[in-house]
């Protein structure tokens, strides 16, 4: 009767959440290793992968222009990167205007190119096309596609900068000019990745001891400060670590980094949720029932509030309190980690996140996790105790291929990895 039921409750988990935790970084340049060999700089007219851009294997199809009256318009979003120079030549912010997928790609590459070369920054040159300069069906019409150099126009760089660009996860890269590197990515609907929410690996819990411990180090059976709350809101108390959806001790991945007035500073995964403020907070108070939604990290706004932990060791920590964000930026850093608990939630570097990723509703992905918990309270264990992806996760994630359609979940997480 048992086995009956649960497969049951794994259908339905299936239908409202799959790839909620398939993985932690979005696609390919986020979960892909630091490889000790040296970079090949990509030759002249050398494009990678060696396919043409609008093929399965690449970037794919052409999907239709972009304007700013269309309804898809919607799907663009600026980019404010500090460490990015945006030419933007129309002077109407078009070259900052980009699908998330490559937002996120060039956030990574403007980090790799600091790091080989300092003081030096990334320029786009050309972003997002709505004046009908480029050939026909080009992606930059759909935001898709960008041209870059190095701040400092240096075209001896240039080789290595397409190279950087492939590692960085761009889907196909072509040092197309001596003035500058063409990348683009795969469409936010088709897109070939696989992600979830994951911690960085220096990231730190409360133990029930009151100590605390780097994510890396946490294991299974272990309690750690969590919300009570399905909402993230309730008393904050002590939950078990059933398991981890993902762990990953030696891969790097972009997080983004949400900083508080009250000093807190936590680094997540794009895809991860994160319980925010509805409208105006005040800094310190304790939020109201229905005062709080999970958006997703690379949602997450400057002037929004998240709830912070506010006790001391061997203290009753009480509630969650307010505290506004003021700086939301990126980071690489190494180590994946999705710990479970049992309530769903988990304090880490002091603010209250959610367990879970790429699903846009905390509660619906909690449910679809149920028969999990289930199956740890009749044997004990979840199993997944290694390194990698939880067999449950897959599993979700393989039901939820045949029964899902993509309009609820993170746009870096919708489908499997082709490459």
């Amino acid at each position: 009767m048992l086995l009956p039921t649960l497969v049951t409750c794994l259908a339905g988990c299936a239908f409202l959440l799959s790839p909620g935790s398939e993985g932690c970084g979005p696609g390919r340049g986020y979960g892909k290793r630091r490889s000790p060999r040296k970079l090949a700089p990509l030759a002249y007219k050398q494009f990678s992968p060696n396919v043409a851009e609008k093929t399965l294997g690449a970037s794919g199809r052409y999907e239709g222009k972009i304007t700013r009256n269309s309804e898809r318009f919607k799907e663009l979003t600026p980019n404010y990167n500090p460490d990015i120079i945006f030419k933007d030549e129309e002077n109407t912010g078009a070259d900052r205007m980009m699908t998330q997928r490559c937002k996120d790609r060039l956030n990574s590459l403007a980090i790799s190119v600091m790091n080989l070369w300092p003081g030096v920054r990334l320029r786009v040159t050309e972003g997002w096309d709505e004046d009908g300069h480029h050939s026909e069906e080009s992606l930059h019409y759909e935001g898709r596609a960008v041209d870059i150099t190095t701040s400092d126009r240096d075209r001896n760089k240039y080789a290595m900068l397409a190279r950087l660009a492939v590692e960085a996860g761009f889907d196909w890269v072509y040092y197309e000019s001596k003035a500058h590197i063409h990348c683009s990515v795969k469409s936010d609907h088709s897109v070939a990745a696989k992600s979830g929410g994951c911690f960085p690996g220096e990231a730190s819990v409360t133990l029930e001891s009151g100590g605390q411990k780097s994510i890396s180090d946490l294991r299974p059976g272990e309690r750690v400060l969590a919300s009570a709350g399905s909402d993230g809101l309730g008393e904050l108390v002590y939950s078990e670590v059933l398991t981890f959806l993902d762990r990953d001790p030696m891969t790097w991945r972009l997080f983004y980094t949400l900083q508080t007035e009250a000093g807190a500073r936590l680094s997540l995964t794009a895809a991860h949720l994160i319980f925010v403020s509805e409208g105006n907070c005040s800094e310190g108070a304790v939020p109201a029932r229905g005062a709080l939604r999970t958006v997703y990290a690379s949602d997450a706004r400057p002037g929004q509030c998240v709830l912070v932990s506010q006790g001391k060791s061997g203290q009753r920590h009480g509630e969650g309190r307010l505290s506004r964000i003021t700086r939301v930026g990126v980071k690489q850093s190494r180590g994946a980690f999705a710990p479970l608990t049992r309530r769903g939630t988990v304090v880490v570097d002091g603010v209250v996140a959610s367990c879970y990723a790429v699903v846009d509703q905390h509660s619906l992905a909690h449910w679809a996790f149920s028969p999990l918990r289930l199956i740890h309270s009749w044997t004990g264990s979840s199993g997944g105790h290694g390194d990698g992806i939880h067999w449950y996760s897959r599993l979700l994630h393989w039901l939820g291929g045949w029964l899902l359609d993509s309009g609820r979940f993170h746009p870096l997480g919708v489908a499997q990895d082709d490459r």
